[in-house]
């Protein structure tokens, strides 16, 4: 009897154990996926387009193909590079996270001036009306869209991984990294899949239902297009953000504090001017010049991006790309 008291006892201690860990899991993975909140919400703001003009049976089949080529993006591709790096360079999470914040600064700025009629439409939007028709068209989509998730999903990973504390083990970082990964695709790609079925919700409502049933589906048609513009405003918003903090905090980290105590300044001076509510004041006021900070940084960047980096990279990766392509065919 005493043996099998022992044998719970050390069931009991090892649950709890498995317990605590999960909760570690979970609220570093909760932890990790709202620093990527920019980079999410821009995935959000974009997959959106590229099922426009099928018929609607193709809609969810086409949400579903992008959500899987982003899952083997994060799982089979980005999560073991981040592994590795974790373990044999972890110097080199830091200059890749800024790396990742001035491509955010600049998609977004790319997209401000696209607004304001100047420059030209950014990559991740070329393949939304290609020139072909029935299922080339839809895997040229998808094609689109998963390549623009690749970098979205490369962003999403380290600043995950920039989260996790350096002394957790490569297994603890792997299931971190996977619930974020698994976590991030069914939210971000269930959301798009409500968004680009609320049209057809809606109509049917308002065909098939009369009364208060009806007028709900009338009002989702007419919300739909204001509220798609609202979400690509605030996925820019939070891009050009988001980048401008990490850039910013990653300049702190590498000896250079002014611009990152500046701002902290600010923020703590106009917190302390309204008492009401300091933290969200301080916040508002923290993520405004970290947004001014990306989008110059941005601006900057983009005949940077077009006239040299850009160039190099057709003249340079994308040849050698085409010829693996080839050779794995």
């Amino acid at each position: 009897m005493s043996g099998l008291l022992a044998l719970l006892d050390d069931v009991a201690s090892i649950s709890k154990i498995a317990a605590a860990s999960i909760d570690d899991v979970t609220g570093q993975a909760v932890k990790a996926g709202a620093k990527a909140a920019g980079a999410v919400i821009d995935d959000a703001a974009v997959t959106p387009k590229y099922v426009q003009g099928f018929d609607a049976s193709r809609e969810l089949p086409i949400v579903w193909k992008i959500a899987r080529g982003s899952l083997f993006n994060k799982m089979v591709i980005l999560l073991p590079v981040a592994l590795l790096l974790s373990v044999f360079a972890p110097w080199a999470i830091a200059p890749l996270l800024m790396l990742g914040g001035a491509y955010l600064c600049y998609e977004g700025a790319e997209k401000v001036a696209h607004a304001l009629g100047f420059g030209h439409t950014h990559d991740s939007e070329k393949h939304i009306h290609p020139e072909s028709d029935g299922a080339a068209l839809e895997e040229s989509r998808v094609a689109g869209a998963v390549k623009t998730d690749f970098i979205l999903s490369a962003e999403i990973m380290v600043l995950a991984l920039s989260t996790i504390p350096g002394d957790e083990t490569i297994w603890m970082k792997a299931l971190i990294l996977t619930v974020v990964s698994v976590g991030i695709t069914v939210a971000v790609y269930g959301f798009v899949a409500l968004i680009v079925k609320a049209d057809d919700v809606g109509v049917h409502l308002a065909t098939e239902r009369r009364g208060l049933t009806a007028a709900i589906g009338r009002g989702i048609v007419k919300v739909m297009p204001g509220f798609m513009k609202v979400l690509t405003v605030v996925g820019t918003a939070a891009m050009i953000w988001v980048g401008g903090q990490i850039i910013l905090h990653g300049l702190a980290e590498m000896g250079w504090p002014g611009p990152y105590d500046w701002v902290h300044h600010q923020a703590e001076a106009a917190a302390h001017a309204v008492p009401q509510a300091p933290g969200l004041v301080g916040w508002l006021v923290t993520a405004f010049f970290d947004g001014i900070f990306g989008l110059v940084l941005g601006l900057i960047l983009i005949p940077i991006v077009q006239k040299i980096i850009n160039p190099m990279l057709q003249a340079t990766v994308l040849p050698l790309m085409a010829r693996l392509r080839g050779a794995q065919g």
